[in-house]
């Protein structure tokens, strides 16, 4: 079997919980190893997300982001989004994440407020949250509802409504795509959503 996958979620004031919390439980049901980080820069672990709900995270990202994980979320949501973007630690994470050939997923306002504004993935084709679109590059946006770019380990997604097509693509690409089909069959997934029944 292995050594468990393991994936690093990265929570800040004003994240889009919806995102942040199916990502989390849909890992969770693949028998992926989550740890949530906070990336606010008083170490404060309580977050409060984008529509009041508040979540602890496991540590402060300062004491996760050296550990071997193989995967990096970013949830959406502006305000969150924003920090992620004013964290020095947090990009230079991301950039850690790519120069050794891990994942980097990101969904929603994460793809224009960290990877484009800093440059982390100008090579990578990506989509985002459309309303952001005329910040992403017009040669990397693609319009789709997940994005994998496996030239530069990149995926992401559009927004609360696709977290869980982004969730499962995640699986997919950590554990296999028989495991992803697992954990979506009893979710009563919408016609159209990642559906692994289908491939």
């Amino acid at each position: 079997m292995g050594t468990p996958k393991s994936v690093l979620v990265c929570l800040a004031h004003g994240t889009e919980e919806t995102e942040a919390v199916s990502v989390i439980d849909l890992l969770v049901r693949a028998g992926i190893s989550v740890t949530t980080a906070s990336v606010e820069s008083d170490g404060e672990q309580l977050i409060r997300c984008s529509r009041g709900v508040r979540l602890m995270c496991d540590a402060t990202l300062v004491n996760a982001a050296d550990q071997p994980f193989d995967a990096l979320v970013l949830p959406g949501g502006d305000e969150g989004a924003l920090t992620f973007g004013d964290s020095v630690l947090l990009t230079e994470t991301v950039r850690q994440f790519r120069t050794t050939g891990r994942i980097v997923a990101a969904i929603c306002a994460a793809p224009a407020r960290v990877l484009v504004t800093h440059g982390l993935f100008s090579d990578g084709n990506m989509t985002g949250f459309p309303g952001l679109r005329d910040q992403i590059p017009a040669q990397q946006w693609i319009e789709r509802r997940v994005v994998w770019d496996p030239r530069v380990n990149l995926l992401t997604s559009q927004g609360p409504g696709t977290a869980f097509d982004f969730a499962l693509k995640l699986i997919d690409l950590l554990v296999g795509s028989d495991k992803a089909r697992e954990v979506a069959e009893p979710l009563v997934l919408a016609p159209g959503i990642y559906n692994y029944q289908e491939s």
